[in-house]
């Protein structure tokens, strides 16, 4: 069981959490920090201190006060009206994450809410309780108002939830769980929905499956060198440091230590002097986009441990201050950065994949076919990846450069940090399609020129991957073969992506 302090919250933690279905709890400390920190909103709101979104309205209504017999339906009707969201819902990994860092930033003890409602959210992780969250209607400040608004309301027990693998009433789904609908007191509601939860939970997803990804998409070129016999000079270790970019040095050794004993690739001079940029500038193409995801995940890593909400009561001081910890501009420029090395990941990918195909680019048979002019072999999966690739480009517009005025301009700036995140998870599923071809394509190109010939490393990727995709011996319906592909490569266990490496060179992932 991972404890919850609000301060140290990791992403390992975060992916048992999320992908391993772990428990989660709270110390006996942090239940007395809430505690304390309730009793103060209690005390202040005794003394008739005005305190915005506690006695008085939201937004432009900051200066209406509200009566005291009145301060607790002030919480509810912020949550029904504020759940405005739209589309399709999050997926269950995501709602589920929203919980966890939504409990998380509670428990550190500056927001004023009761033990109770954070043992809600936890109750709700651990009964595997994941509220339907539309995933459209988020600014991105005032927090994630809407988004965080659906996740309220099946706390309360209204609209629905994923429970069960069913999508049910919360109501029901309570009550099965043997749990009782939350009931907001002043300032709950508030605590709730003013945070960044919702674009982080979508950029933390992102965050883990771009890392995946990466180190998938490294091991599918390192397979793809092999089909287009590429020379290894171009990842020799004096060339990178040269350079002194860390991540471009680490994609160099990685490949050097996936081929090392591949009897594939070439020497230059041997067949070539030079290879195409897209398959000699692999480390630092990658080794850029490396960059943008350890960008992304240091913005993340403090984010996740952030109190993101306004007000917030500091107890010692005994002071309720409001600010804008819910603005989500440094999550909003995180997510446009790894945006750009999702799209570049997929771009070198399908310029690869036209090297595999195109008969004037190698000497292997055109698209791969068995049957050249009579069958179109892979002809047509590099349209689809040119049109996904297309496609990336449109979404990698940065989000973050707009702003839209909202409550009567009170709230005259905001980040559009949850679209930025919800476009690179978007980018997320077109890229791994594109490296889903680039593998079937690289198989085929490595049959061709001898399977018993690859790298230790890319031959066990090989057969992995084999058991997914049959050899193409005949034209078929190649779209199934791609969704099997991405799927795998989405869902098999970050462990087998290292099982495919053999012991002597896993040391060099875990080391970067």
């Amino acid at each position: 069981m991972i404890r919850l302090t609000g301060r140290n919250l990791t992403f390992d933690e975060v992916n048992r959490v999320v992908f391993k279905q772990e428990n989660v709890g709270l110390s006996d400390q942090t239940h007395a920090r809430l505690q304390a920190n309730r009793d103060t909103v209690e005390a202040l709101l005794h003394e008739k201190k005005t305190m915005y979104g506690i006695n008085t309205g939201f937004g432009k209504f900051s200066d209406v006060i509200i009566e005291d017999k009145d301060l607790d339906d002030l919480q509810l009707n912020l949550i029904h009206s504020h759940a405005c969201g739209v589309g399709r819902p999050f997926s269950e990994k995501i709602s589920r994450t929203m919980l966890l860092l939504r409990a998380n930033a509670l428990s550190q003890g500056y927001s004023g809410v009761r033990p109770l409602l954070v043992n809600q959210l936890v109750d709700f992780i651990n009964a595997g309780i994941h509220p339907v969250i539309p995933e459209k209607g988020s600014l991105g400040a005032s927090g994630d108002l809407a988004p965080l608004s659906h996740l309220t309301l099946a706390l309360l027990g209204e609209e629905e939830v994923f429970y069960q693998g069913k999508r049910v009433t919360a109501s029901n789904a309570l009550n099965e769980a043997g749990l009782e609908p939350l009931q907001l007191k002043a300032k709950e509601g508030l605590a709730l929905i003013n945070g960044t939860q919702a674009m982080t939970a979508v950029g933390v997803v992102s965050y883990l499956e771009m890392e995946k990804l990466l180190h998938q998409s490294e091991h599918i070129a390192a397979m793809t060198l092999e089909g287009l016999q590429g020379i290894m000079d171009a990842f020799d270790e004096n060339l990178h440091q040269v350079r002194g970019h860390v991540e471009q040095s680490e994609t160099a050794e990685r490949i050097r230590h996936i081929l090392q004993d591949s009897k594939l690739t070439t020497k230059q001079g041997e067949i070539r002097v030079q290879d195409a940029y897209s398959l000699r500038c692999i480390p630092q193409v990658f080794g850029a986009c490396w960059q943008t995801v350890n960008y992304a995940k240091e913005k993340l890593e403090t984010e996740i441990n952030a109190v993101t909400d306004n007000p917030l009561i500091f107890s010692e001081q005994e002071k309720v201050i409001s600010g804008g910890n819910f603005h989500g501009q440094p999550i909003a420029f995180a997510m446009d950065f790894i945006k750009l090395g999702i799209a570049e990941t997929a771009n070198i990918s399908e310029r690869r994949i036209e090297r595999l195909v195109n008969p004037q680019l190698n000497d292997l048979p055109p698209f791969l076919s068995p049957n050249p002019g009579l069958e179109s072999g892979a002809m047509i999966m590099q349209y689809s990846a040119a049109s996904l690739v297309s496609e990336n480009k449109t979404l990698a517009h940065p989000a973050s450069v707009d702003s839209i005025p909202s409550s009567a301009n009170q709230e005259d700036h905001v980040s559009m940090g949850t679209i930025a995140a919800r476009h690179a998870l978007e980018m997320l599923q077109n890229t791994r399609r594109v490296i889903a071809i680039e593998l079937i394509c690289a198989m085929q190109a490595v049959e061709y020129r001898g399977v018993e010939l690859m790298a230790s490393s890319t031959r066990e990727l090989y057969e992995r991957a084999r058991n997914i995709v049959p050899s193409i011996t005949k034209d078929r319906v190649f779209s199934t073969d791609i969704e099997k592909l991405a799927d795998w490569l989405k869902n098999h266990e970050e462990s087998e992506v290292r099982q495919i490496i053999s012991e002597d060179r896993r040391e060099v992932y875990e080391r970067s």
